[in-house]
């Protein structure tokens, strides 16, 4: 991901530092002083001390009227005559036809998740309304993300076709910003992605703020693995960055639960019923297939696990539901996830369970479609492998990449390619005891390579495990698995890719989450070390 060209109108800030400048230079060095302003602004860019609040309200705010339409569609599930009618009465009689409104040079909306990140979100809100207007932040616990897409869009749409040029120009434009972990940024790619399915582009691309946990997606475009200690000034950055930062391109990964009828499971709000059907034999099934199953499906974008790192994640998200004054923020969180992972004897199993009964071959069958493949090709489960992981992006866990920078001679050897994040392939990889979890995360050794896939399909089968534990983009769920049939997850491609704005000095701030997550996981190797030997002799 290449670096963005600051290539912005000059803010008042950065006029009077651009001319300062100028002013220390002989007029025969013109060529170092226009180095010198581009300097001055990029640092404008950079600091959030010097970003003109004004200036980029100026940049980023949607006209009043249409803000009052699209609130009015929202409010009234009605994204026709009465949103309408609102942004008449905004501008008078002669209707929204005028569209003589300043059209913004980014508008920009911003969805906020309140829960994520130690309850970050509510403060994170009121400053975002202080620097844009309460119309344009929307809390997700009071707007769905759907909404604003079907009702709020498809009214600047009608607009549009009314002949409004600013709300044309506001569509077309629009930005979307998302404060919240990876489970709230997939929440929004997914809902964006039906404009996609509706013929309803452009597709506006977005920006995080990272409020989560690990905030892998974060991280994989530049705009950091954490909420900054200076966060007042950081939000404006981050706004600043969104206007102008190139697009990139991200797969985005379709995802299909097939169960018996009758299981029944609390699916995360990226999963969502499709009712009932018969299920669709495609290739070799080795256990029973109900004459009906219970379907669920949902799109994530980073990555999808079965297993016992599942099983940590369900187990926290549990625990902060229940006690949300124990999740405080992203080090306390981490620091939970820690404990919780030896209380799930992830990391001292010798002495919990029939040894035989912990791999993931006992209950699972994998099979994989290759590029330009249209057969399934089962691929052995490694006996100690306690999970299995399918990984679209660099960044899995805060920040780390366990598939690892492979050489081109073991690329060659193993019949792989070079992992990119819009290549159409997962990388799955397996995990063994937790030792070999946190080994892996601090890059003392390498995760074990099971293969690469353009499709992926499990079948599960129950036995002496009930339940099975899954997990995509952060939002994990209990899967049930019956004794009597098999059930399946299908993966593929989404013939459509989603659109992130990248953040600029993105390596830097990469390099910079790398170091400082791999120092977190080596102190939190060395806690679970000391606890699992403690817990032997409670």
């Amino acid at each position: 991901m290449s670096r963005s060209s600051f290539s912005e109108p000059e803010s008042p800030a950065a006029s009077v530092e651009g001319e300062t400048t100028m002013t220390r230079t002989s007029s025969s060095a013109s060529a170092s002083s226009m180095a010198s302003l581009v300097e001055s602004v990029r640092a404008c860019g950079s600091s959030g001390a010097r970003l003109d609040k004004e200036y980029l309200r100026r940049r980023i705010t949607i006209p009043h009227r249409l803000l009052a339409a699209i609130a009015e569609a929202i409010r009234s599930r009605d994204a026709g005559t009465t949103a309408a009618a609102a942004a008449v009465e905004e501008v008078g009689a002669d209707g929204p036809c005028l569209g003589n409104d300043d059209v913004p040079e980014a508008p920009m909306v911003v969805f906020v998740n309140s829960r994520s990140g130690g309850r970050h979100g509510l403060v994170l809100k009121n400053r975002l309304q202080e620097l844009m207007g309460e119309e344009q932040v929307f809390d997700l616990s009071m707007v769905k993300p759907s909404e604003f897409i079907q009702y709020g869009l498809a009214c600047l749409e009608k607009l549009a076709d009314l002949g409004d040029f600013c709300a044309k120009e506001t569509r077309e434009k629009l930005r979307i910003m998302v404060a919240g972990g990876d489970g709230t940024v997939g929440w929004v790619l997914g809902c964006l992605g039906e404009l996609f399915v509706q013929s309803r582009e452009p597709v506006p691309p977005i920006g995080i703020i990272p409020l989560g946990t690990g905030n892998d997606l974060s991280r994989s475009f530049g705009w950091g693995g954490s909420f900054p200690f200076a966060w007042r000034s950081a939000v404006k950055r981050s706004l600043n960055k969104a206007i102008s930062g190139p697009v990139c391109r991200l797969d985005s990964w379709h995802i299909l639960v097939s169960m018996p009828e009758g299981e029944v499971i609390e699916p995360p709000h990226s999963l969502r019923y499709l009712g009932e059907s018969t299920y669709t034999q495609d290739g070799d099934i080795e256990g029973e297939v109900p004459e009906k199953v219970s379907c669920l499906e949902g799109v994530f974008y980073n990555y999808f696990s079965i297993g016992m790192d599942a099983q940590v994640a369900y187990g926290f998200h549990h625990l902060r539901d229940e006690r949300p004054y124990l999740a405080q923020g992203p080090i306390t969180n981490k620091l939970i996830y820690t404990g919780y992972s030896c209380k799930q004897g992830w990391f001292f199993t010798p002495c919990m369970s029939d040894p035989s009964l912990r791999g993931l071959r006992n209950i699972l069958r994998l099979s994989i479609k290759k590029v330009n493949c249209s057969e399934w090709e089962q691929i052995p489960v490694p006996p100690s492998v306690r999970a299995i992981v399918a990984l679209n992006l660099h960044s899995y866990g805060s920040g780390r990449n366990p598939w690892g920078n492979l050489k081109p001679e073991y690329l060659e050897k193993r019949g792989f390619v070079e992992a990119q994040v819009d290549d159409g392939l997962l990388e799955i990889f397996g995990l063994k005891q937790g030792w070999h979890a946190s080994l892996v995360m601090v890059e003392l050794i390498s995760a074990k390579h099971i293969a690469q896939a353009a499709a992926i399909r499990l079948e599960i089968r129950g036995g002496q495990w009930r339940d099975a534990y899954m997990q995509m983009d952060g939002e994990p769920w209990k899967q049930p698995m019956s004794t009597e049939y098999s059930s399946f997850v299908e993966i593929k491609r989404v013939p459509f890719q989603s659109l992130i704005i990248s953040a600029s000095d993105y390596n830097d701030l990469l390099d910079k989450n790398y170091h400082q997550g791999k120092l977190f996981v080596m102190h939190a190797w060395c806690f679970n070390w000391l606890v699992s030997i403690v817990s032997c002799f409670i």
